[in-house]
């Protein structure tokens, strides 16, 4: 690899290995989240994954139907973070209840966001492949309750999500549209779900904070955003490496990279 790759990669990293959702939203309400997630209400568990899977299952439909375009040109991210002001302000002023309405509307206006990055890196989103590369995003970034490195680091998630993404893209190459309940979708849904759950708890507890009120929910949605623009950032830089050299060389590059 070039010098100039394995600087690209060492960026990638950098991003992939060290998310920094809980900082950024620490950040933005001035508590530690860490502290405000073990005061979420018993219910706020239930709430919190049906609208996550909600929230996956709207966005593989926008995948699906509506990505595409020609790849290569610059990602427009302030924009999408401009738009998730909105969504956040509703949520910081109604609180948790919103988080059902709320939280699709803004992982659908993520996805553009991470489309757009993905686009920048050559990913042709007409392909099932490269629309689900698009989904695995939000698998990315999220730190086990164990806290174990290796369970959280990129290429295990990768690896967790390989035959999920694989069935999928199968299912929808002879598809013209999702539909629901297919078992591939479901299966990739839940897994992504799993990981994707543990940001969103997190953004949920940053809505506790007393009198956040809409600019704070506008806040906490922006480093929502740069966090998951992060994660696409990375995740798009090491797939266009790949495909310019291969999946093992990159991967063993990455390896030996400091974390």
């Amino acid at each position: 690899m070039t010098e100039t790759d394995l600087a690209d990669l060492a960026r990638a990293k950098n991003l992939l290995e060290n998310p920094g959702f809980i900082a950024k939203a620490a950040d933005a309400v001035g508590t530690p989240i860490e502290k405000l997630l073990h005061a979420l209400p018993e219910k706020a568990s239930t709430a919190i994954q049906t609208a996550t899977r909600t929230a996956l299952e709207k966005a593989l439909k926008v995948a699906v139907a509506t990505l595409g375009g020609e790849s290569g040109h610059e990602p427009s991210n302030i924009w999408h973070k401009v738009a998730v002001v909105a969504t956040g302000a509703a949520g910081g002023a109604f609180g948790l209840a919103s988080l059902p309405i709320e939280l699709p509307v803004s992982t659908t206006i993520m996805l553009r966001s991470v489309a757009d990055i993905a686009r920048s890196k050559g990913e042709d989103l007409r392909t099932p492949e490269s629309a689900l590369a698009c989904i695995e995003v939000f698998a990315l970034g999220a730190r086990t309750k164990s806290g174990d490195a290796a369970e959280s680091a990129y290429y295990a998630v990768r690896i967790a999500l390989a035959r999920a993404v694989s069935e999928a893209a199968e299912y929808l190459a002879g598809k013209a549209a999702v539909e629901e309940g297919a078992p591939a979708l479901v299966r990739l849904i839940a897994t992504v779900a799993e990981r994707f759950g543990v940001v969103v708890a997190e953004k949920a507890a940053a809505g506790l904070v007393p009198i956040l009120g809409a600019v704070g929910g506008a806040a906490i949605n922006v480093a929502f955003m740069d966090h998951f623009q992060d994660m696409a950032e990375g995740h798009f830089t090491v797939r266009s490496l790949e495909r310019k050299y291969s999946t093992e060389t990159v991967r063993a590059a990455y390896d030996k990279l400091p974390r």
